[in-house]
């Protein structure tokens, strides 16, 4: 076989691999709710998302010291590990967990699923910004409106009626797409030092708050919510961690947030495969959409062609 050839291939078979990874961290966080919605039944908020990044970056601490690595030990990278704590962790996981209480998850998912437009927004505010091709403005609509038709037109009817947890939830989104924007950063580090710095930084940020907030040893979790947070901990936190900075990395940051529209119908096709729920037409509808969306978003675009 000729050699162009099979560096022809080469780009294919990454961009399946990386639209492989996009579906898997899709499943991974959209899981995250129904753990979290378990998790607050008997655990506070603070407390549940202290425990999470604790224990995640624990586990990647421990990846790391596998895999014969070394976190960075210069200061200015721990800062932005901070900066990124703040927004990928800390902030938008707290708000998600304390709105989870109140919000219906259909009504929260919609609220979730706003990042790509954030992103879109604060790089068109950027001094740096660049005109975003029409095809990605394209995918970010056509993501936006099947998310809806498949949580359905219900899902939005009590809409105003928890204004503060439903607000929580867009700034959650808003955080999201910042932590997107900011993660281009670390470019140069291998995907898994800024996951386990930020949640090692956001353990740092969270715990002194719990322990003085609420006295977690006075706590008295269930077993159903133990289990939740060490699912949430290493499936849907140190995994989908190291995915999502990856993909940063290779597909940039408008890419990687349409993840926030993968999730919707991977959930819901997980709710059908175990618990036997069905999809309404409008839902299969809004299926092709989102699943069109994402594409757009993420196919490569020409650099001077009309898309």
């Amino acid at each position: 076989m000729p050699t162009h050839a099979v560096a022809a291939s080469h780009p294919k078979a990454g961009r399946f691999t990386d639209l492989a990874l996009l579906l898997v961290l899709a499943t991974l966080w959209g899981g995250s709710y129904s753990f979290i919605r378990i998790g607050v039944e008997t655990i506070p908020p603070l407390t549940l998302i202290a425990a999470r990044t604790l224990l995640a970056g624990a586990v990647l601490l421990m990846v790391i010291r596998w895999r014969g690595l070394r976190l960075p030990r210069d200061l200015a990278t721990w800062r932005l590990f901070l900066t990124q704590a703040c927004l990928n962790s800390v902030v938008p996981f707290t708000l998600i967990a304390w709105a989870e209480r109140s919000v219906e998850a259909g009504l929260a998912t919609i609220l979730s699923s706003t990042s790509p437009i954030f992103v879109v927004l604060l790089t068109c505010l950027s001094s740096t910004a660049e005109r975003l091709p029409r095809l990605r403005l394209a995918g970010i609509a056509a993501g936006l409106a099947g998310t809806l038709l498949i949580v359905g037109v219900q899902a939005v009817t009590g809409f105003g009626e928890q204004l503060g947890a439903q607000l929580a939830l867009i700034a959650a989104s808003l955080c999201y797409a910042g932590a997107a924007l900011f993660g281009r950063n670390f470019n140069g580090l291998d995907p898994i030092m800024p996951a386990a710095g930020s949640l090692i930084c956001g353990a740092v940020v969270l715990l002194p708050l719990s322990l003085v907030l609420d006295r977690p040893w006075t706590l008295a979790p269930s077993v159903a919510s133990i289990q939740a947070l060490i699912a949430l901990s290493l499936l849907s936190t140190a995994l989908a961690f190291v995915i999502y900075f990856r993909l940063i990395a290779r597909l940039g940051s408008v890419a990687t947030t349409s993840v926030a529209y993968l999730r919707v119908p991977t959930g819901v096709l997980i709710s059908m495969i175990f618990l036997g729920e069905a999809l309404a037409p409008t839902a299969w509808a809004g299926l092709i959409l989102v699943v069109g969306g994402v594409l757009a978003m993420t196919l490569p675009v020409r650099k001077h062609g009309s898309l």
